[in-house]
């Protein structure tokens, strides 16, 4: 992390997930002053703690659902990372209203604890469902965007910067699909696929801790970054693991889930049309015109149609070998590799 965050008090929102451990392990690393984990389950946030086993990090259990408790979390907080989120698909189109619930008042009521204690940055992790969404879950992630965005809109005096990133799949985080196929393979079953023509872009937990880093270091008010990335197809992730497995198990269609869509897209060409290119990233500003629109009206913006969506079906696409190298760089597929008792070369080379 940043030099900047030593002596750093920081909040991590959803802390026992997935996102929360890696950026744990990583913070500690540093100079920090305390990190706060909060979320619901007091179950996962004590085998966190004895896993971790650091008096630098303290548990709240509260709900962002409601304001006192992330509230009185965030006093005397520096920065806050907000990833508590309800992000399965199917059960929020079951039950959108707790999706609205969790993703966009819980999101609201974050903002404004930050703003309540003076916190001076707070980074909203989102997801490439927000872009076009036709889910539950992806309709709510980009509300809560929005909900980010309208902060500083609406606070143009405030010392507390809000800015979102916004992720594709992330590689073996709790409930992806990765850990589901190897269980899969390593019992012996078939590979469950929806459709094996569906394009993902793929990040690594790493990576997705690398970009709430670059977005606290360079964000702007109501700022929206992206990692670049490729993509690759279900069935070329489920063909790339049997590979590596040495597995005899085969890929089994068994439809599209509810709400699923053939492709994500991680940025809209009118989002790109406003952005700033920055290597492995793009930073796409707000949009910071006010309700007055009538100096828009006669002159429009010619560069809206120059774009394409960055979508995954459009960017560059990795084939079965290409998956299978970067399945490797996971420490999680490694290990998983070596228990099954396979000895492979590439592994003791990364």
């Amino acid at each position: 992390m940043s030099e900047s965050y030593e002596g750093a008090r920081i909040l991590v929102t959803g802390g026992t997930g997935s996102f929360g451990h890696t950026v744990a392990k990583k913070l500690l690393s540093r100079d920090v002053s305390e990190i706060r984990i909060f979320s619901r389950d007091e179950a996962k946030q004590d085998q966190m703690r004895h896993e971790i086993n650091d008096g630098r990090v303290r548990f709240y259990v509260g709900d962002v659902r409601d304001f006192y408790s992330i509230d009185r979390a965030a006093k005397d907080v520096d920065y806050m990372f907000h990833a508590a989120a309800l992000k399965q698909v199917p059960s929020c189109e079951f039950f959108p209203m707790e999706a609205m619930r969790t993703n966009v008042v819980g999101s609201d009521n974050v903002v404004r604890a930050a703003d309540h204690n003076g916190v001076k940055s707070v980074v909203c992790l989102s997801t490439d469902k927000a872009v076009y969404p036709v889910n539950a879950m992806g309709m709510s992630k980009a509300l809560m965007e929005k909900v980010a965005q309208s902060y500083g809109l609406n606070n143009p005096n405030t010392d507390t910067t809000v800015s979102c990133v916004r992720y594709g799949n992330v590689m073996y985080s709790r409930g992806s699909v990765i850990p589901l196929f190897i269980r899969q393979i390593k019992s012996g079953k078939n590979i469950t696929v929806t459709n094996p023509e569906m394009t993902r872009f793929m990040m690594s937990l790493a990576h997705s801790v690398d970009l709430v880093e670059f977005a606290f270091r360079n964000a702007q008010q109501g700022d929206l970054f992206v990692r670049k990335a490729k993509a690759c197809s279900i069935g070329s992730l489920a063909q790339a693991l049997l590979n590596l497995f040495r597995s005899k198990s085969k890929i089994e269609v068994i439809g599209t889930r509810h709400a699923e869509k053939l492709s994500e897209a991680l940025a809209t060409r009118e989002e790109l049309s406003r952005a700033r290119d920055m290597g492995d990233y793009f930073r796409v500003m707000a949009d910071n015109r006010d309700l007055n629109y009538s100096v828009y009206f006669e002159e429009g913006d010619i560069t809206r149609n120059r774009f394409e969506d960055y979508d995954s079906h459009t960017v560059e696409q990795m084939g079965v070998a290409e998956v299978e190298e970067l399945l490797l760089t996971l420490p999680e597929v490694r290990d998983e590799l070596r228990l099954a008792g396979l000895s492979v070369k590439a592994i003791d080379q990364l």
